[in-house]
């Protein structure tokens, strides 16, 4: 399977890109946004793009790939409504919509949020997301996560994220074993998003709970 990877720098996509670096089904990774992982493998690459809403994709050989990880992401606090929107669902869909020209049949796999389709101004604007996703390809599965447990030192981007985990992080593994099903850790995320893309998974919407049994050690999607 060949991976094209969108956020691989941040918390979510360090997970993932390690992942899929580690899986022995997984042949090809390409990495794209604005900054490098600083990584060396065999079997990544990666395509640096000062502006990632510059979706001229004319310089980048974007066929043949199987699966695409969509793992950018921001925070809605502090943000109007109308940048979060351009942030969140005019980014995801401009390359979503590139890569649907190319291969209708990926495997569309979206880091959306728990809460999804909620009240708040965030939670439609990604509910919006998700189902412009589903219209799109056939093979598209929405992830909402919870609480991300960074197992192999992912940190994140953000400063006031990376100061929460300082202060909650050492209580992750508690919340995990009290609610286990909002907790989930970055090699159970990275494992779900490669069997969502490679097997399938139960349903199209999946809440945390869903992930952490797709990520699984010895899970079978087909079973759940």
């Amino acid at each position: 399977m060949k991976v094209i990877l969108f956020g691989a720098t941040g918390m979510v996509g360090q997970g993932v890109l390690r992942e899929c670096l580690r899986d022995p089904g997984v042949e090809r990774v390409l990495a794209v946004g604005r900054a490098s992982t600083g990584l060396t493998h065999p079997k990544l690459s990666e395509s640096l793009r000062r502006d990632l809403f510059d979706f001229d994709a004319s310089g980048m050989d974007l066929r043949g790939y199987d699966a695409c990880f969509f793992c950018l992401g921001v925070s809605s606090a502090g943000m109007r409504e109308a940048e979060y929107t351009r942030l969140t669902y005019h980014l995801t869909l401009g390359w979503a919509r590139v890569l649907a020209g190319i291969n209708p049949a990926l495997a569309f796999v979206y880091v959306s949020g728990a809460g999804t389709g909620g009240k708040a101004a965030w939670a439609q604007v990604k509910r919006r997301t998700e189902n412009a996703l589903l219209a799109l390809f056939p093979n598209a599965y929405m992830f909402r996560l919870a609480m991300l447990r960074p197992m192999s030192g992912e940190v994140s981007k953000t400063r006031w994220t990376r100061i929460s985990y300082a202060l909650f992080g050492p209580v992750l593994p508690l919340v995990r074993a009290i609610a286990p099903g909002w907790v989930i850790g970055t090699e159970e995320l990275g494992r779900a998003m490669i069997r969502a893309a490679r097997q399938g998974a139960p349903k199209h919407v999946l809440e945390n709970r869903d992930l952490v049994a797709l990520g699984a050690p010895d899970s079978n999607p087909k079973a759940h």
